[in-house]
């Protein structure tokens, strides 16, 4: 990653275009770099001044008499090319392209970036856009602002990248309100070569990086992603905010697993795998860097919250709750301290309601004293300005008392703005804070979940025995024929050489003697229409369960046969399944969806015909690994039914991880299957009992 060094630590830097014309970006460019203190040399280029900024101008690059690390291009996107080889002649590393009109807009301007690419390549130079706003750097042989934002960024330890420069702009500010520091900051604009995997390679190891941001619009190599994030998190918290979520859904699609598989839903299984803490929008990760930034991580999940404001502790209790953190019992010690110094209408309970004329003294002491109590993590200081007292100094004692323990503090003052905008110079070293309680308690959960993450060992990916040739031939086979689902057989074919408890059955034509093959699978028995492009039989009357004998049998196929004929697709049925009846339990799904992105996504849920309505599912994409396979099962909603509830005896458990695991062997071992539902599984605290009743794969086609 030395090749970097060019962008993030040039000892000299040209200006492409820099001007003296007010509200250009050239003389944004320029100012910002002397405002921000450079450690280096500055050469303008620009053949219509001698001088700019004080500092002798060059016509072009390659009259400049020294050494060039970096160049940062502002000239129009006509004239960029011709800049850029210029720099690859002069020997220039490092390019940052601030000009637009490249592949964002189409037409020339793809056959124009792509040029630049290659004179890019051509002299070995790293480049940043085009369509960008620039790079920070702040460590501090460097105090570089290659930036047009407005104002001087304040140097810290957040390493920032965005693909908006739109965005980028609105970050640098509003971090600079909150008292929030950059160590780096790159705005990547069309990505053309460097990009967030670079990133993340270079910040990894940084000294003056300690929490890493991201506004991504997309992966270029999630595969790459997953793995360099989930090394990096487990040192340095990832923090993201990933758009593109406002798609419907998925595109038509015959599973289950296909049409539950939305937009987002493999970039979501990424982040998650990974140990990144995806936000769902700018405000919210500012909030939760702030939190990295200025505050110890908490060591456990007890929040006690202290207020003097009985409504707002309410707001922020009910939030801690669903954030899955745990308002603690505060220690007997320290309700009767707090008993001694609080007034009587006063609440000593957690939350601790110190009443509307709490103040500085009343902060000082209660916080002291809770956050002494052995059973407290994380404190939540809640303030709502009385007239009679000042907010800011309410807000220096919360920061005082709280930098003397270490334990997580996070403070809401909920005042008018004008302290928001004085507390970054009021209240230096400031605890992090925010306006509303529900705030507090987000970051704080994303702070513990991050704590928790660092310790949760990576997990295996487990390989079975399995017959592998059986399966692949017939995947193989139904690919070279144009693809389509699976036969019955064949599904059951696959599923057995992968190792999946299968129920016994039989396929019968139309015509064909039902009565016998049902006395060969065994009574009690479930008749099924059967017809490749009949998908969801339930819904058209095409299952009829709890067969006993013949009778039942012979009348269950009229009812069927009525009920598809009312639906319009009798003549898609092509014969009739039986299946042994498995014996009742719980029902869940397993599944695989193709992403074109992503490769596959594993899905786990609750499964039954109702599965799309209830949605209490998780996914994965690969690799997944015995943890990622147990951690899917304890994220659905349903969980506990499947550890036994009111009686009932616990689920193979283990059962399902392993399913999970060989479903990931077998689409790991073909890229073959496009869609692959289980569809129940059964499952029951005996490993015997447990069978796949109904499975479906479509493969892709091939010719």
């Amino acid at each position: 990653m030395e090749s970097l060094d060019a962008i993030f630590k040039p000892k000299s830097i040209a200006i492409i275009g820099a001007t003296v014309r007010p509200g250009s970006l050239g003389r944004e460019m320029i100012n910002n770099l002397f405002n921000f203190g450079f450690n280096g040399m500055i050469f303008p280029v620009n053949p219509r001044y001698e001088y700019i900024h004080s500092t002798k101008a060059y016509p072009t690059v390659l009259s400049i008499p020294d050494p060039v690390d970096l160049a940062v291009v502002v000239v129009p996107k006509e004239h960029v090319l011709m800049a850029a080889e210029d720099c690859g002649r002069k020997g220039v590393k490092g390019l940052v392209i601030i000009t637009a009109g490249f592949k964002e807009v189409g037409g020339e301007g793809i056959e124009r970036e792509e040029q630049l690419v290659a004179i890019a390549k051509k002299y070995g130079m790293r480049m940043i856009g085009p369509n960008c706003m620039g790079v920070i750097a702040s460590p501090p042989d460097v105090r570089m602002n290659a930036t047009f934002a407005p104002g001087v960024p304040k140097r810290g330890s957040l390493a920032f990248m965005t693909q908006s420069g739109a965005l980028g702009v609105a970050i640098i500010l509003t971090a600079k309100k909150l008292n929030l520091g950059f160590s780096y900051f790159a705005s990547v604009g069309n990505k053309a070569d460097v990009s967030a995997i670079d990133l993340l390679q270079y910040w990894e190891n940084d000294e003056y990086t300690g929490v890493i941001g991201l506004y991504l619009e997309s992966f270029d190599n999630p595969t790459k992603f997953a793995e360099l994030s989930k090394r990096i998190t487990k040192s340095k918290p990832i923090v993201a905010v990933k758009s593109g979520t406002s798609e419907a859904g998925a595109r038509a699609a015959s599973s289950h697993t296909g049409s539950l598989a939305g937009l987002e839903v493999a970039a979501d299984a990424v982040l998650r795998q990974c140990g990144v803490i995806r936000v769902s929008s700018i405000e919210r990760l500012i909030d939760v860097v702030v939190g990295f930034s200025h505050a110890p991580l908490p060591k456990g999940d007890r929040v006690a919250i202290v207020t003097n404001a009985g409504g707002p502790a309410i707001m922020a209790a009910d939030c801690v709750v669903s954030q899955g953190l745990a308002i603690t019992e505060l220690s007997q010690e320290t309700r009767d301290r707090l008993a001694a110094i609080l007034p009587a209408e006063a609440s000593v309970n957690n939350p601790v309601d110190m009443i509307s004329g709490a103040g500085p003294k009343e902060y000082h002491d209660c916080l002291d004293i809770v956050l002494g109590d052995p059973a407290v993590d994380i404190v939540i200081p809640i303030f709502v300005p009385p007239l009679m007292i000042e907010p800011l100094e309410v807000m220096r004692t919360i920061t005082d008392v709280g930098r003397r323990h270490d334990k997580l503090v996070l403070a809401v003052l909920m005042a008018e703005e004008k302290y928001f905008d004085l507390m970054p110079q009021a209240v230096e070293n400031a605890v992090p804070y925010y306006r509303f309680p529900e705030s507090a308690a987000e970051v704080a959960a994303a702070m513990f979940r991050h704590y928790n993450w660092r310790s949760i060992p990576a997990g295996d990916v487990v390989t079975f025995d399995v017959d592998k040739k059986t399966a692949l031939d017939i995947l193989q086979a139904k690919h070279k024929s144009g693809g389509g689902y699976l036969s019955p057989d064949e599904v059951d074919s696959v599923l057995r050489a992968y190792g999946f408890a299968v129920c016994r059955h039989a396929i019968v034509p139309l015509g064909g003697d039902l009565a016998a093959a049902a006395k060969e699978v065994g009574y009690p028995l479930v008749l099924k229409v059967e017809g490749e492009s009949i998908v969801h039989k339930s819904d058209i009357g095409g299952v009829e369960i709890d067969i006993e004998d013949e009778e039942d049998l012979l009348e269950a196929r009229q009812r069927m046969e009525a009920n598809v004929g009312s639906a319009g697709l009798f003549q898609h049925v092509t014969g009739y399944f039986v299946q042994e009846m498995a014996r009742p339990g719980k029902e869940v799904i397993l599944g695989v969806k193709q992403d074109h992105k992503f490769g596959p996504v594993l899905m786990f849920g609750m499964g039954g015909k109702y599965v799309e309505i209830i949605r209490d599912i998780a996914f994965r994409v690969m690799p997944v690994t015995d943890l990622d396979a147990r951690q899917m099962i304890q994220e659905i909603n349903s969980y506990p039914l499947l550890e036994g509830v009111r009686g009932e005896v616990r689920v193979d458990i283990e059962f399902i991880v392993e399913s999970i695991q060989r479903l990931a062997q077998l689409v790991s071992d073909s890229e073959l299957i496009a869609e692959l539902d289980m569809n129940p599984v059964i499952v029951h605290p005996e490993r015997g009992d447990c069978r796949v009743v109904d499975a479906r794969i479509r493969v892709n086609g091939g010719g």
